[in-house]
């Protein structure tokens, strides 16, 4: 087994992750339009979609809505804690009926038949964690698939600006007082972070050159027991245009969740966000503006793509 998936199966198996996942929109601004961009390109493609596979399906953010609007949804995860949180937030919103959930990992995909699926969805790139069997994972969802599909990566573009920036997400924290652990990590570690900060130009070219964030530093930190982060395969969008035609997708979509509201301090986040006209005419254009093809690859973590078969 590679240690990609060895890792991603520690990562997401620990036991609060289930329910650290499912409060994301409630704390970071990121997640909240990342959400709502995709939320809007899922319910305006949903005509002919009768039965959708959501791999890496987590907490169910994705697979619950396309429950509500009548489809009947495979939710595939490699994590049983993200799976019961799912399970249980599915039978608060009356869905329960309307998903299977299927615990595994995207490198295997066997147990599913070609085309079995009007709908294959992926988001938050589960697929960049595969490492390095992405692009074989990508093959795997498109042949299960029949009608569309839709997946986001990791974005090499968007990743590349982390190197010059310890506190980036910082910028996106919804509420400073609220008890998530991270968000108190990220305040309480900002003014060390900055300290301690030295551009370092050659990890920027090796991002830059292989798309490879993780490694030797992670595996060993699995050896050692720990659970570090998963080994992330970040995307060029061009080459994750030519990937997906290569397996026979057309009329590909690309766009940048987050690429618009990058751009602004946290200050005035926070204040758009709590205002409930400003933050839905917020989203509506962060929209407009992260789907136009010239700032898909500056998207805050994801580069989101989707074609028709």
């Amino acid at each position: 087994m590679d240690y990609s998936r060895k890792i991603s199966e520690r990562l997401w198996n620990m036991p609060d992750k289930g329910e650290l996942e499912s409060h994301r929109e409630e704390t970071f601004i990121d997640d909240i339009i990342q959400k709502s961009h995709i939320e809007k390109e899922l319910l305006s493609h949903l005509d002919g979609i009768k039965n959708v596979f959501d791999g890496g399906a987590g907490c169910g953010r994705f697979s619950i809505l396309l429950a509500k609007h009548g489809c009947n949804v495979t939710h595939f995860d490699i994590s049983q804690s993200m799976i019961e949180k799912a399970k249980e937030l599915a039978e608060k919103e009356g869905v329960l009926d309307k998903i299977t959930f299927v615990k595994g990992a995207l490198e295997d995909l066997k147990e599913f038949d070609d085309k079995s699926f009007d709908m294959v969805i992926s988001f938050d790139a589960p697929v960049s964690y595969t490492y390095p069997n992405q692009k074989q994972v990508i093959g795997e969802l498109i042949r299960i698939c029949c009608k569309r599909i839709m997946i986001s990566v990791s974005s090499r573009l968007g990743y590349l600006p982390y190197l010059a920036n310890p506190i980036q997400k910082n910028q996106f924290i919804l509420d400073e007082n609220c008890d998530d652990p991270f968000v108190k990590w990220c305040i309480k570690n900002k003014a060390n972070a900055i300290e301690a900060f030295r551009f370092d130009k050659e990890a920027v070219m090796k991002l830059w050159n292989d798309g490879l964030m993780g490694g030797k530093s992670e595996i060993a930190a699995y050896e050692n027991g720990g659970t570090p982060w998963c080994i992330t395969y970040t995307f060029m969008p061009d080459e994750l245009e030519t990937i997906l035609k290569q397996f026979g997708v057309k009329e590909i979509k690309l766009a940048g969740p987050g690429a618009y509201a990058r751009t602004l301090p946290n200050e005035l986040l926070v204040k758009i966000m709590k205002n409930p006209k400003q933050r839905s005419d917020f989203l509506d254009f962060c929209y407009l503006y992260d789907s136009n093809p010239f700032v898909c690859g500056m998207g805050k973590d994801n580069l989101l793509a989707q074609g028709e078969l």
